[in-house]
């Protein structure tokens, strides 16, 4: 029924009620209060179409393209001039659409550095009068999770350094590594048995993380940690830790891991070390050998305190900041309570650089129009159709330009670590990455199995833009872009994508191979479900099922 129509009968219809029975009155006023607020509602949702339409355009998809992928921004490599001048660019757009900066900037500094062992990194084990001194390189190498200090304390024996309550597995049950340096094997209980039954079964889990061996050490109680390789599952027990451009001929000087600045020194010093410290510490490498099978064998743990020996062990390190900077947006709810909850749409807008060793006349920039000028460009559409709208979202709406994604997510890393709006109240969030290339009907949404809610959202906003949906039946959270650490932390969240092509990460990914009009699709509907999810009032399911690795 049209709303029109039923406005021109209520003179009527209100007085013929009235004189039936005021009880009568009474249910058509129940009634009148739904139909308005119905047409209400379908109004709000005809509008966010129209503005859909209206505003994210092929056009406007290709005038951002254009310039966040143009060769005076080279290649936009984190950091960069041509960076810092894509992030201005993004905040001129923002301000102009009336968004307002979190915590009094639009800017977020990346919390990541690149890291290099320093000048002075020492091991040695001490028994009476006797000390023994290892090298580095031959004997121990640190790990680029390591923190940096110097600790001196006896050693314990901690078989994998796992505690595992879920499977009934714990190293350090009934054993005091308390201000002691543990000794542990890298890997996890039967990771090489084919038909283990233990733990994951074939998959291996977290526990075999350095990272979470580190942390569980920490945990304990543990000062520092040496690490071996079994000799169960290793041919080689040389120490490798991580390959130190210092320390190899090969590598370029600038091939250093990345750590977080601000963790370091919440890490504890932790070194690979090999034969001639197995040796020192547990007699031989076939004494290491017989326990290792031991705990094999029985699926139990065998730790034990080292007796009569002291390590000294110290590790230093060099942080150089990566720089770059996240871009973000605010716009603020109108409903008092639903603006203390946020959806994210988001997308990076780093890439690789360029060239700088490159024949004269050839191409050497790697523009990345659609890896991701094409997502970020969404982001801006979005945010414009946003402005356009006559009234605000019910829920407040973040929106964010990552930057180092091309350097293994930091930009979403930084933000997940250091949240500029609670996370709890975080509702979800859309990452938008090479929306722009491949069939101009076809989409791809990844995280569709772990997230029923979303994906529903999505099926229903899509019936006005008749994109063609390819949904992601994985049990792993896959695409490696930004969203996945927001699915770290357990938010539910969804990744548009069009799909890789043989110009990925190559100097021909260029502006005049985008699609603008399947980009600005992609968008309407990225629009459309970001506005939905804003005017709702639920909270979404999130299925966790295979963990995401680090």
């Amino acid at each position: 029924m049209r709303f029109s129509y039923l406005y021109t009968l209520f003179p009527e219809i209100i007085l013929q009620s009235v004189m039936r029975s005021p009880f009568s009155f009474k249910y058509f006023m129940v009634f009148l209060i739904f139909i308005l607020t119905f047409n209400s509602a379908s109004f709000a949702q005809h509008k966010a179409v129209r503005t859909a339409n209206d505003v994210i355009t092929p056009d406007l998809m290709k005038q951002n393209i254009g310039y966040l992928a143009s060769d005076s921004l080279m290649g936009r490599d984190t950091p960069s001039p041509g960076l810092d001048s894509a992030g201005a660019y993004i905040v001129r757009q923002f301000e102009s659409y009336g968004l307002k900066p979190l915590s009094g900037s639009f800017y977020q500094d990346l919390d990541y550095c690149y890291i290099d062992i320093g000048p002075e990194n020492l091991l040695s084990v001490g028994e009476g009068d006797q000390k023994k001194d290892f090298r580095l390189k031959n004997d121990f190498i640190p790990f680029d999770l390591t923190g940096e200090g110097t600790v001196e304390a006896a050693v314990v024996f901690v078989g994998y350094g796992i505690t595992a309550p879920e499977y009934g597995y714990d190293d350090y049950k009934d054993i005091d590594v308390k201000d002691k340096i543990v000794l542990l094997m890298r890997q996890e209980p039967g990771q090489t048995d084919s038909t283990r039954k233990e733990f994951e079964g074939k998959e291996i889990s977290k526990y075999a993380n350095l990272k979470e061996k580190m942390k569980m050490a920490g945990d304990h109680g543990a000062i520092g940690i040496l690490v071996v390789s079994g000799p169960l599952n290793y041919t080689s027990l040389k120490p490798r830790g991580f390959p130190w451009p210092s320390l190899s001929k090969i590598l370029p000087k600038d091939a250093l891991p990345v750590t977080s600045c601000k963790d370091i020194g919440d890490k504890l010093p932790m070194v690979h070390v090999g034969e001639s410290v197995i040796q020192i510490l547990l007699g031989s490498v076939d004494s290491l050998r017989k326990i290792q099978q031991g705990i094999e064998t029985n699926m139990k743990p065998n730790s034990f305190p080292i007796p009569g020996k002291v390590v000294l062990l110290k590790t230093t390190v060099i942080l150089k900041p990566i720089g770059g900077r996240n871009v973000i947006g605010f716009l603020e709810g109108s409903d008092p309570v639903l603006n203390k909850e946020a959806v994210v749409i988001g997308a990076h807008y780093d890439h690789v650089g360029f060239i700088r060793e490159h024949k004269p006349d050839t191409d050497y920039i790697y523009n990345g129009a659609d890896d991701n000028a094409s997502g970020t460009s969404g982001v801006l559409a979005v945010a414009k159709a946003f402005a356009s709208m006559p009234e605000k979202p019910k829920r407040s709406v973040l929106f964010m330009a990552f930057a180092g994604e091309e350097k293994g997510l930091l930009g979403s890393a930084t933000y997940v670590k250091s949240p500029l709006f609670p996370l709890e109240n975080t509702i979800a969030m859309i990452d938008l990455d090479m929306i722009g290339r491949n069939s101009p009907d076809s989409m791809e949404v990844i995280g569709a199995r772990q997230n029923p809610d979303l994906i529903e959202i999505i099926r229903k906003q899509n019936k006005k833009v008749k994109m063609t949906l390819v949904e992601s039946k994985s049990e792993r959270m896959g695409g490696g872009s930004d969203h996945q650490n927001f699915y770290r932390k357990n938010i539910p969240d969804l990744f548009f994508f069009t799909g890789l092509h043989k110009d990925y990460h190559q100097v021909s990914d260029n502006p005049d191979k985008i699609d603008a009009l399947k980009a600005a699709r992609v968008s309407r509907l990225a629009f459309l479900t970001v506005w939905y999810i804003a005017n709702d009032g639920h909270r979404y399911k999130l299925i966790k099922g295979k963990k995401v690795k680090e």
